[in-house]
């Protein structure tokens, strides 16, 4: 079960009702978005589409503090085209709130569904954690509460109400995380979705946590994200962010802190949000990478994220092509790389495991601008593999080989295996599997059914050896 999350912050009076706009696309890169500026998004998976729902920076140029009046939405078949569908709630959705669309989350639950806001209330305190409610992704969204949620009056809350992230788990009970300040916080909702139950707690092991958490689950295990911003691995700079996590086996914690997600972005904060969409995983956050972009003029960006066979996360790379298009469905021709976890029996420090599957399209064997794999200084039989939850028919593969023209080179000879459920065989009625440089080689076989398919790659003498692209079809 995966889970989605979203995000955004201030000022003065702005209309009780969102605004209709014109659903326009946008570019098909990173930042997915340059007609305006945009920061703290949160993903959602509604059937075959991709919502990213976003704060709005209207800072100026120049300007020393968040301008954020309004929430924005936008959409995807694939991951990589963008549609923006404009503001869809703001400031003037809450009657009790006066400045500061932060960061948003949107969760839905029995048929509706729930935008939990960081907003500033016209009482005493400064931030509160608005709900607004609508029949659909895109709104119409209402005040589904009247009040806060989480405020200053709240008792436990913490020493910053925002960035609320909502889960909601497979037997029904929904929680809310959310903090800043070095205060995480956590509580369970009602099944209403705008009443808590029980006490506000404090979760455990959420080692230098900052703020923007986020929270879903994966194979049973629960996974929570969050910026952090110490020099122990973090940053080198504490005005800037990166976004750790942390795993457990129950949804309230304790948390065991197992590394940094995404390093730190070329903006100051690092607000992200993680989802499953069409089977490939993915991180939206945000960067200054816009043109005229800074600290307080954001916009969204998209990359691929991988898991390791053990559970954890491979360190996200950031791109400016944002991923390829992944429409999802099957058939003839699908190449279901991108689908899979992948794995290795060595990766070179500074080459990127990423590369197998990320959709690369090289120019050559020596083309290193969609990344690169290598197993330097490994020589003889080496490998990489695929893994997927469920088996998958293939019946042809490819592969593009990386000459650096120094340590790694061409492989001697390669061959393809599957896992028959007991062991690593080799696939049936392989064809060559080829070794020629600047190509793509392909290799046809006969159906099989597997979960796990396997290339073994023998280098010649003295060498080691390296993929930029490795294609799974399906049958």
């Amino acid at each position: 079960m995966s889970r989605r999350r979203w995000p955004a912050a201030m000022c003065a009076l702005v209309t009780a009702a969102a605004a209709t706009a014109v659903a326009t696309p946008a570019q098909a890169a990173n930042p997915i978005i340059t007609s305006i500026y945009t920061a703290d998004p949160a993903p959602l998976v509604v059937g075959d589409t991709l919502y990213v729902y976003a704060g709005r920076d209207e800072a100026p140029t120049g300007a020393g503090n968040f301008q954020m009046r309004e929430w924005h939405v936008l959409s995807s078949a694939d991951a990589a085209t963008w549609t923006h569908h404009g503001a869809k709630a703001n400031i003037g959705t809450f009657g009790w709130a006066g400045a500061d669309a932060w960061a948003s989350e949107v969760e839905p639950r029995n048929g509706k569904y729930y935008w939990y806001t960081s907003v500033n209330g016209n009482g005493p305190g400064w931030m509160n954690i608005g709900v607004a409610v609508a029949d659909s992704p895109l709104g119409p969204f209402t005040d589904a509460k009247g009040g806060p949620l989480i405020s200053d009056s709240t008792p436990g809350s913490s020493g910053l109400n925002i960035d609320p992230t909502v889960f909601v788990d497979d037997d029904g009970q929904a929680y809310l995380y959310w903090g800043g300040y070095w205060g995480p916080r956590a509580v369970r909702l009602a099944a209403n979705m705008t009443d808590t139950v029980g006490p506000v707690v404090t979760p455990a092991g959420l080692t230098d946590f900052w703020e923007a958490p986020w929270m879903f689950k994966r194979g049973g295990l629960y996974y929570m994200m969050y910026a952090a911003n110490d020099t122990g691995g973090c940053v080198t700079d504490t005005d800037y962010a990166c976004q750790r996590y942390a795993t457990a086996t129950d949804p309230m914690g304790p948390w065991t802190h197992r590394g940094v997600v995404l390093g730190q972005v070329s903006s100051t904060t690092n607000h992200a949000g993680i989802v499953e969409f069409n089977g490939q995983w993915y991180i939206v956050y945000h960067n200054a990478g816009a043109p005229g972009g800074g600290d307080f003029r954001r916009s969204v960006a998209v990359d691929r994220l991988y898991f390791n066979a053990d559970g954890t996360i491979q360190p996200v790379v950031q791109t400016t092509t944002g991923p390829p298009p992944n429409p999802g469905g099957g058939g003839d021709g699908t190449n279901l790389g991108p689908s899979a976890t992948v794995s290795t029996s060595h990766v070179s420090a500074w080459e990127h495991l990423a590369a197998v599957n990320n959709g690369g399209t090289p120019a050559g064997s020596q083309d290193r601008s969609n990344l690169a794999y290598g197993n330097w200084p490994q020589q003889g039989v080496q490998w990489i593999e695929y893994r997927w939850p469920t088996a998958k028919s293939i019946n042809r593969s490819s592969v593009y080989w990386f000459d650096d023209n120094q340590g790694i080179d061409l492989p001697a000879s390669c061959r393809l295996q599957y896992f028959n459920g007991s062991q690593y065989v080799p696939v049936p009625g392989q064809s060559t599997c080829g070794v020629a440089g600047n190509v793509e080689n392909v290799i046809t076989f006969s159906p099989v059914s597997t979960t796990r398919l396997r290339l073994q790659i023998t280098s010649r003498s003295g060498y080691s050896t390296g993929v930029l692209e490795w294609k799974a079809m399906q049958s």
